[in-house]
């Protein structure tokens, strides 16, 4: 089938973030009521890869994904409405497709496509294991439950974006917060060195900005958050003890 030139562009797809997660409830009841509304036993919610079809939702099968050169799906994604194969054992495209010629002997298929930013990803399908027709209502509807499943995967895909935003900004507000707090730390130091330089070498009285000599202790308390101890250096307690 890749020699048919079929090609999906898988940027689209992966930027749904959807490919290998787990079964959804929203999903799974759309599959449910195409299989009902079409009566057909199977019923899939179809996403192309590059070398595989896998099933995001699935009634009446048990396998998650088949190779994309087998897949009924891979021909409808080049199509831009509703894709019938009315006995595929009779078409020329199919008949020789090992889901046909072996089990499970698939002969019925209408997918209706599911597009990202005008490029075709995968279907809304429904399979019988017998030939037939849908009715026109019956198209309509698969039509109408395909562009729910779109609505889905758009509204999923948003979210996603949406908590990635809102984690992104968790992560910068935390940081300015520990920015503000450093550079709050970084003033008083500041402030304190400047403060400490007019020093008198005699009284050891501080200088401050409107040029009054206050005492150490007072002037470090006013202009920093440092608390002053009162140690004796080793020093001085030697010359102390002379």
């Amino acid at each position: 089938m890749k020699g048919q030139g079929v090609d999906n562009d898988d940027w689209s797809l992966g930027g749904y973030e959807i490919l290998d997660t787990e079964p959804e409830a929203a999903f799974d009841d759309l599959t449910l009521l195409a299989s009902q509304i079409c009566q057909t036993p199977i019923a899939l919610i179809s996403l192309v890869d590059a070398d595989r079809q896998w099933f995001k939702s699935k009634v009446g099968v048990s396998v998650t994904e088949t190779p994309r050169d087998i897949a009924f799906c891979a021909w409808a994604i080049l199509r831009p409405d509703v894709f019938v194969v009315p006995d595929a054992s009779l078409d020329e495209r199919f008949s020789g497709n090992p889901l046909v010629v072996s089990d499970p002997r698939l002969r019925f298929y209408a997918g209706a496509p599911l597009t990202a930013d005008g490029q075709t990803i995968g279907t809304l399908c429904v399979i019988d294991r017998v030939p037939r027709q849908l009715s026109a209502n019956q198209i309509q509807a698969l039509r109408a439950l395909g562009r729910q499943v779109q609505a889905q995967m758009d509204l999923r895909r948003n979210l996603k974006s949406l908590e990635k935003a809102l984690a992104t900004r968790g992560r910068l507000e935390a940081e300015m917060d520990r920015t503000i707090d450093e550079l709050r730390t970084t003033l008083a130091k500041v402030k304190t060195l400047e403060g400490l330089l007019p020093i008198c070498l005699s009284c050891k009285k501080i200088e401050d900005e409107r040029g009054e000599w206050q005492p150490f202790e007072r002037y470090v308390r006013a202009h920093s958050e440092a608390e002053v101890a009162h140690k004796i250096c080793p020093a001085c307690a030697n010359a102390m003890a002379v």
